[in-house]
């Protein structure tokens, strides 16, 4: 892998890591449309450490206010609404995480083939459509409880599958229970954080067991492209969020479908 492809990669990872638009259904054109090789266990971690980053530093007075507030309720402080929010993210986390311990390795075998990926980006679109069409019908600014974010974590289990998006799985089922876009898409990017950090936890300890030698340069290029073009997304996306909707999205979904579609048809 080149610089080029690097930095492509990366640009990729970052920006879909964050839109409701699935990374691994983009992922997955280069390797098949430009024969591009697969781009390693090495850099899989760097643009993971890159997202991470990213949304962390985004978040960084959030998590300061919910790290507080959750210490506080634990000495005896009283439990407020940002430390009751730590529990639920911690919560929401467990549903991916035991479907990752128990199902990964079935859906690594039987689950990456293009026409699932153009199944699911196209299926889980027309879903995310209909919740957003939902919101605009009937606006909601339901509070987050414990059993909405439960469910929200066990439709995050699902974005196991390539294709379907793991931040727009998690907005269609807010959206469905009400919950108001901008608490939608903040509950959905917080709860990225374990689940990017336990991700690229683990790909770092394979690499470790691999005792292989990596560029490091080429994953400090990727790191700081995803990281850059993750952040501006973040911020991107929210800022527009109540003015466009999910639309763009739902269309784009569409038509990455139909191209991915084509090029099973034609391979």
């Amino acid at each position: 892998m080149d610089a080029f492809q690097a930095i492509v990669l990366a640009l990729v990872q970052g920006l879909t890591e964050f839109l409701p638009i699935s990374s691994s259904a983009h992922l997955v054109i280069p390797s098949l449309v430009l024969e591009w090789p697969d781009q390693g266990l090495a850099f899989d971690v760097a643009v993971h450490v890159g997202s991470l980053v990213a949304v962390l530093y985004y978040y960084r007075q959030t998590l300061r206010e919910l790290a507080v507030d959750w210490f506080g309720s634990m000495a005896g402080q009283g439990a407020t609404v940002n430390s009751r929010m730590v529990w639920y993210l911690g919560f929401a986390t467990i549903p991916a995480g035991l479907a990752g311990i128990f199902l990964e390795q079935f859906i690594e075998d039987h689950a990456r083939s293009l026409l699932v990926i153009a199944s699911t980006t196209l299926i889980f679109g027309l879903l995310l459509g209909l919740a957003d069409h939902h919101a605009e019908r009937t606006p909601g600014d339901e509070p987050l409880t414990f059993w909405r974010g439960l469910f929200i974590g066990c439709a995050q289990a699902m974005a196991l599958v390539p294709g379907v998006s793991r931040s727009g799985v998690t907005i269609t089922a807010a959206l469905m229970l009400n919950m108001s876009r901008q608490d939608a898409a903040r509950f959905s990017f917080l709860l990225s954080i374990p689940i990017i950090a336990s991700a690229g936890g683990r790909k770092t300890w394979e690499l470790m067991g691999l005792g292989e030698p990596f560029d490091v340069p080429m994953m400090a290029l990727g790191a700081v492209m995803s990281g850059v073009a993750a952040y501006a997304c973040i911020a991107l996306f929210l800022r527009l969020l109540d003015r466009v909707g999910m639309r763009p999205f739902v269309y784009y979904r569409i038509a990455l479908a139909i191209v991915l579609f084509s090029i099973w048809l034609g391979s």
